[in-house]
Order: structure tokens, then C-alpha cells, then sequence
């Protein structure tokens, strides 16, 4: 049975950094939260994390977006324990070190769209036919600022994927919005965290301290999500006042690691 009184959320690649906070702050606003990603013990530790602060029990699922069977078992998995997918985060992401077109590898560019792209597609045509047909239902799209404006420092195919992600939620909305579905492109500018420490050059923690905060976009998140079922809030572009595409605070030595969060 479906229920229009509890409300189910997927976040993918909710083991750390903003998926972890985006799932906190929806368990916060007492929503029932499953999380996936590809390990295990980052996900069940992500999972008592948001358990020992929300008192909400969180389930976990091991995932990778690049599987299409795999996601669409998971769907199925959500929904034979809950009846519903009210709400998906894609959130799953990724950038790699040899991103400029100086050094940029076809594997590479191969992971970034397999992750970024075809992940947040299989996902929505997973949850798709079960909110088609209870005629509600968000989405949520994790991109960039490099997914709204183009920067040298992100490399070409991750600025590609988050561009793709833009239209791909404008697409959505444009043909689901007569079945009562809408979809959010939120696209962060530098955001601090762990995985700033594996850029060619990690940024000092002072200058983390000056990034948004997982939270701040884990707190967007809700924002969103919580919107009243006849609101669509297409696009969301969130950064740090000291934002260092401003700024020009980049250095050479930088390039290719700006937009990764």
C-alpha cells in the first residue's frame, strides 16, 4: 500500500559529503531515508550517523549507478518495502585527476558520463513508472556550477555531464509535469568536502572553511523537497560568497580541479 502521509527518499552516493547531509536533513524533516552507494561500510556508517542524531532509521544500499539492472533492482527493492519512492536525490558523482584536454584519457571520460550521466538517468527511468502512477513525485539532480557556467578548471567532461544534467531536468519537467512530477537541477559551487584532499592541489582548511558546507546544500536539499506538491523549483545555482571563480584565486597549477564537491 502507498500512502500520501509518509514520504520515501533515495539519495545516491549518500555515504559522505553532500548526500550524507542532503539524507540528514531530510531524515530531520522526518522523512524515511534509503542511501546507496558502492561501499558498504561508508554507507552504514553514514547511516548511524543520521540514526544517532535523528533517532530515524536509515536503510542502506550497496550500488553502482553505472549498473542499469542493478538500479532498477534497487528501486524495486524500495518499493516492495515501502510502496513508494516519493522523492530521489542523484547525488552520485564524480570527477578524475587527468580531466584537461592536455592529459584527458578516454577511461576516463568513459567513468565521468558513465557516473554522472547515465547513473542520474538510470535512476530516474527506475523510479519512473512508480511515480507516474501514484501521479506525485520530485527529483532532485545534483550538478555544478560547472554545469552552469564553463570553467577551464573542471576539464571537459565533467563540465559536459553537469551541462547535460541541466537539460536533462528541464527536459523532464517539460514532459512530466502533466503527470504531476517535478525535477530540481541544484548546482553548487565549490563545496568542502572529503574528496577536495584528492584535487591536484587540495585547498588549505582555511580556505575549506570559506566553501559552502555540506550542510548548507544538505539543508537545500530539504528546502526543496519540502516544497508543496503543485511548486517546481527547477534550478537552484548555491555558492560561497568568497566564491574563487570570482575571485581568481585559481592558480595554473589548479587546473582541472575546480567543480568537483
Amino acid at each position: 500500500m502507498t500512502s500520501r502521509e509518509k514520504r520515501i527518499a533515495w539519495v545516491t552516493g549518500g555515504g559522505s559529503g553532500i548526500g550524507l547531509a542532503g539524507a540528514a536533513a531530510l531524515a530531520g524533516d522526518r522523512w524515511s531515508v534509503t542511501i546507496s552507494g558502492r561501499r558498504l561500510d561508508a554507507l552504514e556508517a553514514a547511516a548511524k550517523r543520521i540514526g544517532d542524531k535523528t533517532s530515524v532509521e536509515v536503510d542502506v544500499l550497496p550500488l553502482d549507478v553505472t549498473r542499469a539492472d542493478d538500479v532498477r533492482a534497487a528501486a524495486r527493492s524500495i518499493l516492495a518495502k515501502h510502496g513508494q519512492i516519493d522523492l530521489l536525490v542523484n547525488n552520485a558523482g564524480l570527477n578524475v585527476p587527468k580531466r584537461s584536454w592536455n592529459d584527458l584519457e578516454i577511461g576516463g571520460w568513459d567513468q565521468i558520463v558513465d557516473v554522472n550521466l547515465s547513473g542520474v538517468l538510470y535512476a530516474i527511468h527506475a523510479v519512473l513508472p512508480a511515480m507516474r502512477s501514484r501521479k506525485t513525485g520530485s527529483i532532485i539532480n545534483i550538478a555544478s556550477w560547472a554545469g552552469r557556467i564553463v570553467s577551464q578548471m573542471s576539464g571537459p567532461a565533467y563540465t559536459a555531464t553537469k551541462h547535460a544534467i541541466l537539460a536533462l531536468t528541464h527536459s523532464f519537467n517539460m514532459d512530466e509535469c502533466r503527470n504531476g512530477l517535478r525535477a530540481c537541477c541544484l548546482s553548487p559551487g565549490e563545496v568542502a568536502t572529503p574528496i577536495m584532499k584528492n584535487r591536484p592541489v587540495p585547498p588549505s582548511e582555511e580556505v575549506m572553511s570559506k566553501m559552502l558546507q555540506p550542510e548548507d546544500v544538505g539543508r537545500t536539499i530539504a528546502f526543496v523537497a519540502n516544497m508543496p506538491p503543485h511548486v517546481c523549483v527547477n534550478e537552484v545555482l548555491i555558492s560561497p560568497v568568497a566564491n574563487r571563480a570570482f575571485l581568481g584565486a585559481y592558480t595554473s597549477a589548479d587546473s582541472g580541479s575546480f567543480g568537483v564537491s
